[in-house]
């Protein structure tokens, strides 16, 4: 099972709405793609790499597109944490509470 946090949330409609600036077509895509993708890591929990800067096991990145969906393997569930745009300071995963 799949849990976001409300900030990924907010992740994905910053995208969306950034997207669909210049073409709604392409921003549901983008996200369609994404959910979807997001759906299948249950199935393969270790499927993203540890992320260099925190080197937490259980705290994994994959890359879809330019954006780095970093999530939390917990026992019972997936968490999605954020979705950054790969050009995102790296710096900011200083401040994310895991």
């Amino acid at each position: 099972m799949v849990k976001w946090t409300e900030t990924a949330l907010l992740n994905l409609q910053n995208i969306y709405d950034y997207i669909a600036i210049d073409s709604i077509y392409y921003a549901k895509n983008v996200v369609n793609n994404m959910v979807l993708f997001i759906e299948q890591l249950p199935f393969f929990p270790k499927k993203g790499r540890i992320i260099p800067e925190l080197y937490r096991k259980e705290i994994r990145e994959v890359i879809l597109y330019s954006y780095r969906i970093i999530y939390k393997i917990r026992p019972k569930d997936i968490l999605i944490l954020r979705i950054l745009h790969h050009r995102q300071n790296r710096k900011i995963l200083r401040f994310i509470k895991f």
